[in-house]
């Protein structure tokens, strides 16, 4: 099988998670400098299978568009344009930051290490694309 690729892009850096190749378990992959994105996500796709890129979805919390929407569009324009052969989903990212900061503190980081922006987008993305996993296995409750 293939991973899933997800994307938390940002104006600087973006957050890159990814699947194991049998799409169970998501992880944190890394963090790229955003001008060195499309680059770096042509590289990975010559060494590992990428059978969907999950890109966040930047929404307000009151769902209306964000800031950062009118700079993703144009990003996936050119991942299209680039990778035409694997699919680009969007999926909503609102409160992954929060998220993404919370987990940080459960998980007993120092203040330093929360402070690293490059971190939070990294889990950022693993958050969007468990997210993403999860409405995907969503089954109908079986019938009685």
């Amino acid at each position: 099988m293939s991973r899933v690729l997800a994307i938390d892009y940002g104006a600087k850096r973006t957050g890159l998670a990814v699947t194991d190749t049998l799409q169970i378990v998501p992880g944190g992959l890394c963090t790229v400098a955003t001008h060195e994105l499309m680059k770096f996500l042509v590289d990975y796709t010559t060494r590992e299978p990428v059978e969907r890129f999950v890109v966040g979805l930047p929404k307000q919390t009151n769902g209306e568009d964000s800031d950062n929407l009118p700079r993703v569009n144009a990003f996936v324009r050119q991942l299209q344009k680039q990778l035409p052969n694997i699919p680009v989903e969007m999926y909503d990212e609102r409160f992954t930051s929060v998220m993404a900061h919370r987990t940080m503190l459960e998980a007993g980081l120092k203040k330093k290490d929360r402070q690293n922006k490059a971190l939070v987008d990294e889990i950022s993305a693993t958050i969007i694309l468990q997210s993403w996993m999860d409405s995907r296995s969503s089954l109908p409750p079986m019938p009685f």
